[in-house]
């Protein structure tokens, strides 16, 4: 899966505590994860993923996130969210 998703995204989400709350919240549809971010800050994302049935797409790099979300930093995840 590409990143031509999140860009086209009308409402989205960077950042693991932002991701989270959408995950906990029911309004995440698609979560991001960098594969070159640290597991730990990753993982609990991934699980939350696992046990709300939210698609995880893997990028290579938080850049490659950032970039597609419009900011100016990395992030190791990201969401589209339901609004």
């Amino acid at each position: 899966m590409s990143l031509e998703e999140i860009k086209k995204a009308k409402v989205v989400v960077a950042g693991t505590r932002q991701t989270k709350k959408a995950l906990e919240n029911g309004l995440a549809l698609t979560v991001y994860v960098a594969e070159d971010a640290d597991e730990k800050i990753t993982a609990p994302v991934v699980q939350l993923c696992r046990e709300k049935g939210v698609r995880v797409c893997y990028v290579d790099t938080m850049a490659e996130i950032g970039k597609a979300c419009n900011i100016k930093v990395g992030a190791a995840v990201a969401a589209i969210i339901e609004k």
